[in-house]
């Protein structure tokens, strides 16, 4: 069963770095209502790889505890620390690709924080934000 939840787990991982991947190639193009439509399929994936992970640590743990007097590696065979082995390996792929996402998405949000700052100045007021004078080439007619 432990083997079962860890390929599972896998999976998931695969296929949340595949759906960053696209994100990243979105953002490079400028797409974003492909990256918003894919938010409910990636939140699907992170709550079914932490309960694979909630059921691989219970495994391990009714493991241990019916054979208190052996170690863990000696409880698993080489299929399932192989398959260990893989889960970290794509947790690091998942965390490097993540980390490039993130500042890919700050990059552009401080782009277009500027761009707005440019195009209607503003100051704080207190803890709000106000235009502090009149927009250089903005006009709002009602």
């Amino acid at each position: 069963m432990l083997l079962h939840h860890l390929k599972s787990a896998i999976k998931d991982l695969k296929d949340l770095i595949s759906i960053t991947q696209t994100d990243i190639e979105d953002i490079k193009e400028a797409r974003q209502s492909p990256q918003f439509d894919r938010l409910p399929l990636k939140d699907e994936k992170i709550k079914s790889f932490e309960s694979k992970k909630a059921m691989i640590d219970h495994e391990i743990s009714k493991l241990m505890s019916e054979n208190p007097e052996k170690d863990l590696s000696t409880l698993l065979d080489d299929e399932q620390h192989d398959a260990l082995d893989e889960l970290k390996a794509e947790l690091l792929n998942l965390r490097d690709i993540n980390q490039k996402y993130a500042k890919m998405v700050l990059t552009v949000s401080s782009f277009y924080n500027r761009l707005l700052e440019r195009i209607v100045p503003t100051e704080m007021n207190g803890y709000n934000k106000v235009a502090s004078k009149n927009p250089s080439f903005l006009e709002v007619r009602v």
